[in-house]
């Protein structure tokens, strides 16, 4: 599924291509289901180009399926084997090329001391992206502990939901914002102590009297000052986007006088070793609570390929709860 020039979901178009050819650390995954994520929005849009060696006009961040060809230094991987992963582009394709460190198993394997269980291909191509996103930027960081406050903007999106089950596995109190009652109530019962309807509330004034130790927003513009409002002394604030606007104001006395931290990070263009370093993290912490289905993604609905741009419609339109899946319809 190829972006054929920057503009709306029309611009996605099926081609053909030659199946690639894995080097180095990389595997092939012949890919029963694909993520779909906002950066692939941005990418189509001409706002979020791939990094340099990445194939450049097919979009796509994280995939499920088989291995089914390895480089000449892949250790980890063998063909035949179950695994999602984390791309950095090419994952809406019947073939797509991950490093074998940003790869997770989908089935119990021994020597990455992954738990009895295992996970479906559905539930694995939900789950790279986020995780990667929300383990390294929250949970990593070490700053959280159990009773701590956590508020999370977009609870209903992949992002979101993930995080909210995370945080109350790990004994932490999120709040969190979502654009209707109904995806509120939804988010409440994933595990949100609280949720307020961004578009019949303004957040802040609900929660004056509330203080939090992080907040993950990917909103910026005018939520940059409410969200400091809202931390504790010492707190965190933490942008990975900024759909509401990238340029804010920031009184630098009042944040030395709160000793607030604001951070924030992109996970695409990274180095491999980094996210291999997160992908190991995962499988020592969280995968465990994957395996066990303690931690289940939320799938909103899973496509046809050929509805790459229904789903980017839908992804738009602001009416999914969790995560959409594109599903390759091939047998192995």
């Amino acid at each position: 599924m190829v972006i054929t020039r920057p503009g709306g979901s029309e611009v996605l178009e099926l081609q053909e291509r030659p199946v690639p050819i894995p080097e180095g650390e990389q595997v092939l995954i012949r890919v029963h289901y694909s993520g779909i994520n906002r950066p692939d929005i941005f990418q189509r849009k001409g706002h979020y180009p791939a990094p340099a060696g990445v194939v450049p006009d097919i979009p796509g961040l994280e995939v499920s399926g088989v291995v089914v060809a390895c480089g000449a230094q892949v250790t980890q991987w063998k063909p035949g084997q179950r695994v999602c992963a984390l791309l950095a582009g090419g994952g809406y394709a019947e073939y797509a090329l991950a490093h074998q460190g940003h790869c997770l198993p989908l089935e119990p394997i021994n020597k990455l001391r992954v738990g009895s269980g295992g996970c479906s291909d559905e539930s694995g191509a939900a789950l790279p992206e986020t995780l990667f996103t929300v383990w390294h930027n929250v949970f990593q960081s070490g700053t959280l502990r159990p009773g701590h406050k956590l508020l999370v903007h977009g609870g209903s999106g992949g992002i979101g939901t993930t995080t909210i089950q995370l945080a109350r596995l790990f004994g932490i109190r999120v709040y969190t914002t979502a654009g209707s009652d109904e995806r509120c109530r939804l988010c409440e019962e994933l595990g949100a102590e609280e949720c307020v309807n961004y578009r019949t509330r303004d957040f802040a004034e609900e929660w004056s009297g509330l203080s939090v130790d992080m907040v993950l927003d990917i909103i910026g513009g005018d939520y940059f000052e409410k969200n400091l409002s809202l931390l504790t002394p010492g707190g965190r604030l933490v942008q990975i986007n900024c759909t509401g606007g990238r340029k804010v104001e920031l009184d630098l006395l009042r944040l030395m006088q709160n000793r607030h931290q604001i951070t924030g990070s992109t996970l695409r263009s990274r180095d491999n070793l980094v996210k291999e370093e997160i992908r190991n993290s995962i499988l020592q912490r969280v995968w465990p609570l994957v395996a066990t289905g303690q931690l289940n993604p939320v799938i909103d609905r899973i496509l046809p390929f050929e509805a790459a741009p229904e789903a980017h419609h839908l992804l738009e339109s602001g009416q999914v709860f969790g995560k959409l899946l594109l599903k390759w319809d091939r047998e192995d």
